[in-house]
């Protein structure tokens, strides 16, 4: 067991959330490809501060102020929601927040006309145009003098635990892509997507943003988009694997129970440090499993270990982190990770829907019931 660093397990965790929503027709209820200018200022003053252009015309986020308790994070985003919900309905249009849209078709999609974005699509074609997609970012905040990039490899054989809990992208162009995560398999389309590079430290992470720019390989440092990522502009450690959630209740559970694998990786000696290509290979495969499979997945969580379910990993968790839990007042982020499961992901939710409607409808009209689906649990409170 590693030895705990003397830091007061008392502060608070700061943090900030992102959340990229999909603006969707009420009628046809496919993604929107060019929102006008009235409704793209009505989503501007619905979020306020925290708005932000996507890849996508379509495509919206938001990004939060920083916080220093879950409750913050729900009543911002809870507001964000409704707000942006009421905004968009006086155009007769809605929110999904999921990591597809059933309904979208990325060729009919529109580029933001914005100078980085326009790059991404020059730069990676098909690729990009393709990446019609939403996902959960998560900031949380590591103290001074603590190494982030150790802090990431103790975090990281936990984040497939994370994505199978988030997944809500089965649906692809319209079809079953046979993953609930199908965001993860679009993502290993992108370089420097999906598990980070081995890096023992911070200095070994900047020697390989400046070989990548020296290389031609990369224009920006920004456009390292690994699955969790040192944040190049706050001192955050920045979780990217997750799927957008539907429901904003599932969105913070994740936030909570991922701000609780920094805060104890924060307070080890030496954290990450024993960090092998054993876990590294699992670490793939356990990704792996939660993108096809999500809570039905088999993960191995240590090498010579036998293989567990989601609700026995949890369990696994709990007893690692449930400490670190009750020092930041999230004590019930396990029993909420549990009803999650019981009630399922959004994934198994969408597909549900689809199979339980009456098979003398059309294809169209089954997708277009997840989408319903979808409009509902996105808008604010839904599943709280």
């Amino acid at each position: 067991m590693p030895s705990v660093l003397q830091l007061d397990p008392q502060g608070p965790q700061r943090f900030g959330i992102e959340e990229e929503y999909f603006i969707t027709d009420l009628d046809s209820r496919r993604m929107l490809a060019e929102p006008s200018i009235r409704v793209l200022q009505a989503c501007r003053e619905a979020i306020g501060e925290g708005f932000a252009h996507e890849m996508f015309q379509g495509q919206i986020e938001v990004a939060s102020p920083v916080f220093e308790q879950g409750a913050q994070a729900a009543a911002y985003l809870g507001r964000v929601r409704r707000d942006l919900s009421r905004a968009l309905a006086r155009h007769e249009l809605g929110l999904v927040c999921a990591g597809s849209h059933p309904l979208a078709d990325w060729r009919a999609q529109r580029a933001t006309p914005l100078g980085h974005f326009q790059e991404l699509f020059a730069e990676y074609a098909l690729v990009a145009r393709r990446s019609v997609l939403c996902g959960l970012h998560v900031h949380a905040e590591i103290p001074p003098g603590i190494d982030r990039i150790a802090v990431m490899n103790e975090v990281l054989p936990w984040l497939p635990l994370l994505l199978a809990l988030s997944v809500s992208s089965p649906i692809w162009q319209g079809a079953d892509s046979g993953y609930l995560s199908y965001r993860q398999v679009a993502c290993d389309e992108w370089p420097r997507m999906g598990i980070p590079e081995y890096l023992a430290d911070e200095p070994a992470f900047q020697h390989y943003l400046r070989l990548m720019r020296e290389a031609g390989a990369m224009a920006a440092d920004a456009n390292v988009w690994w699955c969790i990522r040192p944040s190049l502009g706050f001192p955050t450690l920045e979780l990217r694997i997750t799927d957008a959630c539907p429901r904003l209740a599932d969105s913070l559970t994740l936030a909570a129970l991922y701000r609780v694998m920094v805060r104890h990786a924060c307070l080890l000696r030496a954290p990450g440090r024993h960090l092998s290509p054993d876990d590294y290979w699992l670490l793939k495969e356990n990704r792996a499993q939660a993108r096809r499979w999500g809570p039905r997945g088999r993960f191995v969580a240590a090498a010579g270990a036998a293989p567990l379910s989601l609700a026995r990993w949890l369990d696994q968790a709990q007893r690692t982190l449930g400490a670190t839990a009750r020092v930041l007042g999230e004590e019930g982020v396990f029993d909420r990770a549990r009803r999650l499961l019981r009630g399922g992901t959004s994934a198994e939710r969408q597909l549900r829907c689809f199979n339980a409607q009456a098979a003398s409808r059309s294809e169209q009209a089954r997708l277009m019931a997840v989408v319903d689906l979808l409009l509902e649990e996105s808008a604010a409170g839904a599943g709280e």
